[in-house]
């Protein structure tokens, strides 16, 4: 992915840009779009539904608020509120080889959740609008039935935010959608922050 190097791309000493010829040549990179469009979210919060979830959760009964809280250069980071809960962030950063979703669980005290910063990194470019990250090694030790896990997050800008993960070789599947056509009020800051 040419997203690092986007990030960290040298200047002349004049401070006009270089162009990197390969990505010119090959158009722009997916997971370059895919960052700049979730960096528009930013400082602003969204109501979701789940629109699929098997085997069914309580989560259905709660209000689900994400809040694309933190942009910087090398991470973002969306808490994601269900009810009073906010223990749950999710942390998007580039990698040397495309993107990486990890999932930072907190308890009230601020303290992490023993089950933490499992997630997994993209293996393909994707498109500009959809992103997939194939659980780690990581997410294999801490939650061994999740080592099949495939999360994606799917933007269409003005429109929606997907989050959803389905276990290859299951029939677990969950999908939630956020309206972002609707903003709503910032939630308070997640635990832990």
């Amino acid at each position: 992915s040419g997203l690092v190097a986007a990030a960290c791309a040298d200047t002349p000493d004049d401070g006009s840009p270089v162009a990197d010829e390969a990505i010119v040549a090959a158009g722009p990179d997916p997971q370059i779009v895919f960052w700049e469009s979730l960096t528009t979210l930013c400082d602003q919060a969204f109501e979701g539904r789940i629109v699929e979830n098997k085997p069914d959760t309580v989560w259905a009964r709660e209000k689900l608020i994400i809040h694309v809280r933190e942009c910087l250069l090398g991470e973002i980071r969306i808490p994601f509120h269900v009810g009073n809960d906010r223990s749950r962030t999710w942390v998007i950063t580039p990698t040397e080889t495309g993107l990486r979703l990890k999932h930072d669980h907190r308890h009230a005290d601020g303290t992490e959740d023993a089950i933490t910063q499992y997630g997994g990194d993209t293996r393909a470019l994707g498109t500009a609008t959809v992103q997939e990250f194939y659980a780690d090694s990581l997410t294999a030790v801490l939650l061994p039935a999740a080592a099949t896990n495939v999360w994606s997050i799917e933007l269409r800008p003005g429109k929606l935010l997907g989050y959803a993960l389905r276990r290859e070789g299951t029939d677990r599947r969950f999908r939630v959608e956020f309206d972002l056509t609707k903003p709503v009020p910032a939630p308070p800051a997640p635990w832990g922050r």
